[in-house]
């Protein structure tokens, strides 16, 4: 009973340190706003606990949130007792005119909600001047000591979660290869493609994680003084390629399943799919256990995927007057889906160089529009006017 606890806890040891850290930072916020500023100490555990994250970048910017969300809250708070006192007016005047106002400044999802929250928190029991203060005062706390917190709670730098990440879908779409491999040469079932499609759409839906995560690491190598720009720079691109990868797994498992509904695949082409799909899978293996030492070599595993590809398409090509029209267009299908795989690998694709994955989109930044966006059209007409009259 007692191991089955101890490797209950043992199994999750990331979430044990982040809960633990996330623990002891507020009850450090609790302290520290406790004995700068009177009866601030809950506000500032709140505040810890809604802006820690599991690492720095992320920490930064619920902390930055939680900041600009004061500022307005508080100000909207202070201006709606005054008017109503405090009651059912103040709280639900005070609710509306920050979401127009967070809507208004393109605060984004994070610091929308963090602008109500803080300003609920500001309006509490005993509202007066001093006490908005106070409980700014405390928040700007409880956001620093979340953000100091935050670079303790994972071991590992963006760029090693990152790593993981790709590793971990990397190994997961081999194998599921090599399963797909075997599967066609003993017979598959329409049961087993279903199966195969299954576990390929829930590695496509990991590829929204994986760009986070290699979004973050870039972005934390351009301001943290340790961090490694090339490094940031080459798991970006590992991430788009582990990406594109994993598409073309999915579409592989699609044209299988296709093949099981249509009366399977025919005899004489099963040993080639299999043999090009055992190729792709070894291909992405060999890059994840030794992807320094591939390149040695006169003929590399991705090289290997191509050519059996390859071999596949030309037997495609001179049984074209035998075999079924749509088994020769499912068959050349796999074939684009294994050289794509291998380009993705070798990171040579222009597809992968050549174009640029956006950034994190507008509604995951704190602030949807920068502010020199928002102020531009306003000093372009203090220029006018300037240029104008002087």
């Amino acid at each position: 009973m007692f191991k089955k606890f101890y490797y209950l806890f043992k199994n999750r040891k990331n979430w044990v340190r982040q809960i633990f850290v996330a623990g002891l930072a507020g009850g450090v916020s609790w302290f520290v706003g406790d004995l700068l500023i009177e009866d601030g100490g809950v506000v500032a555990a709140i505040v810890c606990t809604l802006s820690i994250r599991i690492s720095l970048q992320k920490s930064v910017r619920e902390g930055f949130g939680q900041i600009v969300g004061t500022a307005i809250g508080a100000g909207i708070a202070l201006l709606t007792v005054t008017l109503f006192n405090f009651g059912f007016l103040a709280v639900a005047t005070t609710i509306i005119a920050c979401a127009v106002i967070a809507r208004a400044l393109h605060l984004g999802e994070v610091a929308s909600v963090n602008v109500p929250v803080t300003a609920l928190i500001v309006i509490g029991p005993g509202i007066s001047e001093s006490t908005a203060l106070h409980r700014l005062g405390s928040t700007l706390i409880g956001a620093a000591i979340a953000i100091f917190f935050s670079y303790f709670s994972h071991p590992n730098t963006p760029v090693g979660r990152a790593q993981i990440q790709i590793k971990n879908v990397s190994t997961k779409a081999a194998a599921l290869l090599a399963e797909m491999s075997e599967g066609v040469a003993a017979g598959y079932t329409q049961k087993d493609a279903g199966s195969w499609l299954a576990r390929a759409r829930l590695l496509v839906e990991e590829v929204p994680a994986i760009r986070a995560q290699s979004v973050e690491a870039r972005s934390h190598a351009r301001w943290f003084p340790t961090a490694e720009k090339d490094e940031a720079e080459e798991i970006y691109i590992a991430g788009v390629a582990a990406e594109h990868t994993l598409v073309q797994v999915r579409t592989i498992a699609r044209t299988l399943f296709d093949s099981a509904v249509e009366g399977g695949i025919a005899e004489s082409r099963k040993k080639q799919i299999a043999v090009a799909l055992s190729a792709a899978s070894y291909a992405i293996s060999a890059h994840i256990d030794s992807p320094d030492d591939i390149n040695d070599f006169d003929s590399t595993p991705t090289d290997d995927a191509r050519e059996a590809g390859s071999a596949l398409a030309e037997s495609l090509i001179e049984d074209a007057t035998d075999v079924d029209q749509e088994q020769i267009v499912r068959g050349l299908s796999i074939v684009a889906n294994i050289d794509r795989i291998a380009d993705s690998l070798d990171q040579n694709s222009p597809a992968i160089t050549d174009v640029m994955t956006p950034e994190e989109p507008a509604k995951d930044r704190v602030l949807k529009v920068s502010p020199l966006e928002q102020t531009s059209p306003i000093w372009n007409r203090i220029r006018k006017v300037f240029r104008k009259y002087f």
